[in-house]
């Protein structure tokens, strides 16, 4: 995954592990949230909203296991927008050991703007496209309109 978006490094905890003395699988997915969190803040996510019920929304999540995690360590997770739709945008994540740069994890989610008091998706406001193309260096993920 190439630069920019947003980038975290993360200790591993001693509670991330499981019975079987690894970091469980569920913790993955709560590293790519704080990515993700980092990268809502970085772009300035809830200034879009156009009346207090418009928000994100994720709809999808998926990750690949490449490599097992123990305590102690520390991680790099990396959120980066990959694509942007009229009402969604996909973020892409790596997760990397600190200790030797390997990718131990990847994988995307899409995040829907939504409107939460209708329960449904809505356009994505222009303004936050263009500030994730800024923060992305890259005005081509703009969707055709």
């Amino acid at each position: 995954m190439s630069n920019p978006g947003v980038t975290l490094e993360l200790p591993l905890r001693w509670g991330d592990m499981d019975a079987l003395g690894h970091v469980n699988n569920t913790i993955y997915f709560t590293f790519c949230e704080s990515a993700r969190i980092a990268y809502f803040s970085a772009v300035d996510l809830t200034s879009f909203a156009e009346k207090p019920t418009d928000g994100p929304g994720l709809v999808a999540a998926n990750l690949n296991f490449r490599r097992q995690m123990k305590y102690p360590g520390s991680i790099k997770v990396t959120a980066r927008a990959s694509k942007i739709g009229t009402k969604s945008f996909d973020l892409d994540y790596e997760i990397r050991d600190l200790a030797d740069d390997f990718i131990v994890a990847d994988g995307s989610s899409v995040c829907v703007w939504v409107d939460y008091a209708e329960s449904k998706a809505k356009r994505l406001p222009v303004a936050l496209i263009q500030a994730i193309c800024d923060i992305e260096q890259n005005q081509e993920l703009k969707p055709s309109r």
